[in-house]
């Protein structure tokens, strides 16, 4: 195998209670990838289609990420890198750790898998941190992995597979609009209160026991953030309006997809997942602003091999 063309899916981050230790995949929207192994050494991105990105790979995640890579595992020969992009940056879904991810994903194959899925994580952050000023995995690990994903460490990294449970559906708005990782980063405080601090680990805790459980009553209660969305949520426009109708319209629970400016809702069954992307589509078109909307099951796969 040379040449591999792998689908690289966005991903929803920190979901709520689990800010930059949770994350879940989607499946209909993602980016492509090509990549190919040549016979001089190195890595070259020779086409992005989509988005307006840096061909320079010390300055793309995905050049950054397979760099880190082939760092630790010196191969013979060289990698060139063709991304069209579907998911835009500074979208809040994860665009940079679907090119980061997909990346090490690709080359790993065509190497032969001399790293397991869990190993690539290490690699794939290091791309992150070009797009957001540190590295994180709460997006680039679901994406490897599938599903949901709890990073318990990310030194060492030490990543925990999530089940997902059956039904649980996830609509995203996208409002077209950009805001970047490192800018939504710059307006969190540094020290929360212990009595904060205290609710969401609590949080935190009982939403993944309601994973395991297919508690839905559970994840509603646990799906609230005390720490970053009261921040951040003013960056987003009209999002207390669109929360409220949202969690009318039958949502589990609403919050802010990674740094925004994307939203999130989780829902229980296709029909209401629906309900509430109708109802967020009737708020985000009085506003005037572009958006896309994404119903979606839990994508248990995470990336896929198209073709090879």
């Amino acid at each position: 195998m040379k040449e591999i063309r792998i689908f690289t899916p966005a991903s929803v981050a920190n979901v709520s209670c689990g800010f930059d230790v949770l994350g879940f995949c989607l499946a209909p929207v993602g980016d492509e990838m090509v990549i190919r192994m040549t016979d001089k050494q190195g890595v070259k991105i020779t086409k992005i289609e989509g988005q307006d990105l840096p061909l320079d790979v010390k300055r793309n995640v995905a050049g950054v990420a397979a760099q880190a890579m082939l760092a630790k595992h010196p191969a013979n020969c060289g990698f060139e890198i063709e991304i069209y992009k579907k998911i835009k940056a500074g979208s809040g879904i994860g665009s940079s750790a679907a090119s980061a991810a997909g990346a090490v994903f690709g080359i790993n194959e065509l190497l032969g898998k001399p790293y397991n899925t869990h190993d690539l994580i290490q690699f794939a952050m290091e791309g992150e941190s070009v797009a957001s000023g540190s590295a994180h995995a709460d997006n680039v690990a679901p994406v490897l992995l599938g599903g949901f994903t709890l990073v318990r460490s990310i030194n060492p990294v030490d990543v925990i597979k999530l089940p997902s449970p059956s039904e649980l559906m996830a609509v995203v708005l996208h409002p077209k609009i950009e805001l970047k990782t490192m800018h939504a980063r710059e307006i969190l405080k540094n020290n929360v209160t212990l009595k904060k601090a205290i609710t969401q680990w609590g949080n935190l805790a009982a939403f993944i026991s309601a994973l395991y459980t297919e508690d839905y009553g559970l994840m509603s209660r646990s799906l609230v953030d005390e720490i970053v969305e009261p921040m951040r949520s003013l960056l987003i426009p009209e999002f207390e309006t669109i929360k409220k109708a949202v969690l009318n319209a039958g949502a589990l629970g609403f919050g802010i997809s990674g740094s925004g400016p994307s939203v999130y809702a989780l829902a229980k069954g296709v029909d209401t997942s629906n309900n509430i992307a109708e109802a967020m589509k009737s708020k985000i078109e009085q506003l005037g602003i572009d958006f896309e909307i994404h119903v979606s099951a839990i994508n248990n796969q995470g990336i896929k091999i198209i073709s090879d």
